[in-house]
């Protein structure tokens, strides 16, 4: 089968990713071997692609959003990020799985999606209906499961006034979701064909700051710098939820300025299988809007370049050809 693999973590430009044969991976217990059909390119990938998350093991195949058929039976399934977890440590007992110590991730610690074929274990896979285009169910399942979370995270408070930082694929499909449930959405970016889909799909305003104080903020884009001014923005009692895996050194904070009157900064990693079966089921009975750019398997490398010269309006898919 052909795969791409991390070979030298490094800049885009010195082209990190390579095409390889390999041979078709074989199940272990509790595994299936999954066709790929499509992946999406979240920036995650990125990061490892580039270095900013260290690798865990050499030549990786990345991709955590994979759509396919599980061999032998024909079953759609999506593989997404959370790989595995032990089961049994405090976090996993309290429901807390997305903390387990022992947690596994695909795409990183073991081949991903940019193949075509993957195994991964069938507990953590998630059914997916056989008659939706497979671009557009890639990006629910890492783009859209953990805007879910950090939506939750965030505390957004009913009809609330909602800023997201970054607007990419993640961004894209939160906002449709808190509009839905009636929030006022302002994005805050920096690319003109974000903020004309930003305010497409009902934002209220899109520019280089929100026009007034904020309930809850989430910030997408992987910039430490941005967090001292979305703290800012926030009123009274607001949250600030971090979305993403890898964030830029955030500078000095001042405690008046960004935390007083009991303003809240939160991380959200990664997310719980109950997360992933719940925004799913709730974006198929309410489909939201999906914007994709799809990319033939040959050119996973260029989608990723795109996606880290900011060339991406919505959601990047790895279709295969």
């Amino acid at each position: 089968m052909r795969a791409w693999v991390v070979d030298r973590p490094g800049p885009m430009a010195s082209r990190p990713l390579r095409l390889v044969e390999r041979e078709v991976p074989r199940p272990g217990p509790g595994e299936v071997l999954v066709r790929v059909e499509a992946c999406g390119v979240c920036r995650t990938d990125l990061h490892l692609a580039e270095g900013d998350l260290p690798p865990r093991r050499p030549l990786t195949t990345p991709g955590h959003q994979a759509v396919g058929r599980v061999e032998g039976t024909g079953e759609r399934v999506g593989v997404a990020w959370l790989r595995s977890t032990c089961g049994t440590c405090r976090y996993c007992r309290r429901g807390m799985e997305n903390l387990c110590p022992a947690s596994a991730y695909t795409g990183w610690d073991a081949d991903g999606g940019y193949a075509e074929y993957l195994v991964a274990p069938r507990d953590y896979l998630y059914p997916l209906p056989g008659d939706v285009p497979a671009e557009r169910l890639a990006p629910l399942l890492c783009a859209g499961i953990i805007g879910y979370r950090a939506l939750a995270r965030c505390d957004l408070p009913p009809q609330g006034r909602l800023g997201i930082y970054g607007f990419g694929a993640s961004a894209h499909l939160t906002a449709q979701a808190a509009i839905a449930q009636g929030a006022v959405v302002h994005a805050v970016t920096r690319s003109a064909a974000a903020r004309a889909l930003a305010l497409e799909l009902g934002a209220a305003s899109a520019g280089d700051r929100p026009p007034e104080p904020l309930d809850s903020a989430i910030l997408f884009a992987p910039v430490g710098d941005l967090v001292p001014p979305a703290l800012e923005a926030l009123d009274r009692g607001g949250t600030l939820a971090i979305a993403g895996i890898h964030l830029t050194d955030v500078p000095v904070l001042n405690y008046e300025r960004h935390l007083f009157q009991e303003r809240t900064l939160r991380s959200v990693t990664a997310n719980t299988r109950a997360d992933g079966r719940a925004y799913l089921k709730l974006s198929l009975e309410h489909p939201p809007r999906v914007t994709t750019v799809p990319y033939p398997f040959e050119e996973a490398g260029r989608a990723l370049a795109d996606l880290a010269a900011g060339q991406v309006s919505g959601a990047a898919v790895v279709v295969m050809s």
